[in-house]
């Protein structure tokens, strides 16, 4: 299965960190998204963060993909810019961890929007889940308490996208040890993050790739 990476915006105010997306190029299930970055609308978000934003339509045009393609989405988790274009696809469902949800709803007032629009479908996990053949979700909390990260399994062995679980490639390697001080909000449960990095780290991904980071690590 091919993995596309989406660049779908860039957070000025925050590093000038990427924000990217992820097709997986399932063979049976179609075209599975992961994340769909940063919404439109939310004039003083996309100041605060100066966020330059892509429609994710272009971005996936330069992969001869258009989201009409897109029969499932996952959303890593529900923060503005992992779940911005969720609209975008509203005719696939979108599988979240039912504890992201309610979270979400509870914390996230100004993006509900974004995710919670009428007529979106949930697939509410609670924990480990498989998507497709081949595809799953694994629960990884800690920067949220429904943080998800995917897996996908090749003939080389399991690529990770990992979602906020590390921003960055540097993150994933230090884990615990990492200076976090540049990175306000990377864990809301430090303890929670630090378990879900080593159960990442445990599964000895063949790959992983970051939302924020243009980074790929190669065989933990």
């Amino acid at each position: 299965m091919e993995i596309v990476r989406l660049h779908l915006a860039r957070l000025d105010a925050f590093h000038d960190i990427p924000v990217h997306g992820f097709v997986i190029k399932h063979p049976r299930a179609g075209a599975i998204l992961v994340d769909t970055g940063v919404g439109w609308g939310d004039e003083r978000l996309i100041k605060d963060w100066k966020v330059v934003n892509r429609h994710a339509a272009d971005a996936m045009a330069e992969h001869d993909l258009s989201p009409a393609d897109v029969k499932i989405v996952i959303n890593s988790h529900l923060h503005f810019d992992h779940c911005g274009q969720n609209a975008v696809f509203k005719h696939a469902p979108f599988y979240i961890q039912r504890s992201e949800l309610e979270r979400a709803r509870r914390e996230e007032p100004t993006n509900g929007q974004w995710f919670d629009f009428a007529g979106a479908r949930f697939e509410l996990l609670d924990g480990d889940g498989e998507i497709a053949e081949g595809v799953r979700v694994v629960a990884t909390p800690g920067h949220t308490v429904g943080h998800q990260s995917v897996y996908v399994d090749g003939p080389d062995g399991v690529a990770v996208m990992i979602g906020d679980a590390a921003y960055t490639a540097d993150i994933y390697r230090d884990g615990d040890k990492a200076d976090l001080s540049p990175w306000p909000g990377q864990h809301a449960d430090r303890d929670a993050w630090t378990r879900s990095l080593e159960k990442v780290h445990a599964s000895h991904p063949h790959v992983v790739h970051f939302c924020h980071d243009t980074r790929v690590l190669g065989h933990s």
